[in-house]
């Protein structure tokens, strides 16, 4: 069973925050954007492109549901949260929310190919997505953590008192 899920917008820091929060605790780090791309020998760009969102999404299920139940710190994709399966998942699973602005999206995300949904006009995109999809990061977030004035060591210290503050109540 994950020890931690992170969930967020693109650019709010999942990645750079879960290795760190994973290192600390001693702990596997795991991105699933990444371990769908090391198990398919594409970018997740490609995917889209080649095999359209659907087939992205349903890989996305896939991996995501099979890694949150590794004892690790998760990053999910930004758009997991709109599969009802994976929110029914992390019911079951201590999951935070990094919580950004549009306006500090934006600024992190520049023109990054790297993130097709985000193509063209990257603030509209981003001010779409986070209308979309905050209410499902409110539903399964247990902790919510502003990111925009916070430096990663310090959302980490945050999420190491937490989990360590669930571990003494069990």
């Amino acid at each position: 069973m994950s020890i931690l899920v992170l969930v967020g917008a693109p650019a709010s820091g999942k990645s750079t925050v879960g290795e760190l929060l994973a290192e600390r605790l001693g702990v596997e780090f795991i991105d699933v954007d990444a371990a769908i791309e090391e198990r398919t020998g594409k970018r997740i760009g490609e995917i889209f492109v080649d095999d359209g969102e659907p087939e992205f999404r349903r890989l996305e299920r896939e991996a995501t549901l099979a890694l949150i139940q590794r004892e690790a710190v998760v990053s999910l994709g930004g758009g997991a949260v709109l599969n009802p399966d994976i929110r029914a998942a992390l019911a079951d699973h201590r999951t935070c929310w990094l919580q950004i602005s549009v306006t500090h999206a934006t600024r992190r995300v520049g023109m990054n190919v790297m993130r097709p949904l985000l193509l063209g006009d990257v603030r509209k995109n981003l001010e779409k997505l986070l209308a979309e999809r905050e209410p499902f990061y409110r539903e399964v977030a247990d902790i919510t953590i502003d990111t925009t004035d916070l430096k990663p060591d310090e959302i980490v210290d945050q999420l190491v008192a937490e989990v360590s503050s669930a571990k003494e109540q069990q």
